[in-house]
């Protein structure tokens, strides 16, 4: 089965930059579309940035212009570069096939944006 493994999360001020990975043990993220999602506390999960095989990209609006979302297929790991962070950041962080979810979440990556 494939495992989700997460680093780069953490807590930061605003206006601060942080970069999350994602890597999976199988070599899924090569033929499926990928995106980072997050979740705030009280909040339904929401995706903010997807990447296709090829590297075309989109974003939430609320991130757009701030958060860049890139992939090294040869490597299985999908990255979310952070900048200009804002306290509604703040959620826990995860990656997955998009749309549709076809791996186990993992634990995700906290983000806690506060001065």
């Amino acid at each position: 089965q494939v495992q989700l493994v997460y680093s780069g999360g953490g807590l930061v001020q605003p206006g601060g930059s942080l970069r999350l990975s994602c890597a999976a043990s199988g070599s899924i993220f090569r033929i499926y579309a990928m995106a980072w999602y997050r979740q705030a506390p009280g909040k339904q999960r929401e995706s903010v940035a997807g990447i296709t095989p090829g590297g075309s990209t989109n974003y939430a609006d609320s991130v757009q212009g701030r958060f860049t979302i890139s992939r090294d297929n040869a490597e299985n790991t999908v990255y979310l570069q952070m900048n200009s962070l804002k306290p509604e950041d703040t959620a826990v962080y995860y990656c997955n096939t998009f749309p549709t979810y076809l791996v186990p979440w993992g634990q995700g990556t906290q983000v806690t944006v506060a001065s």
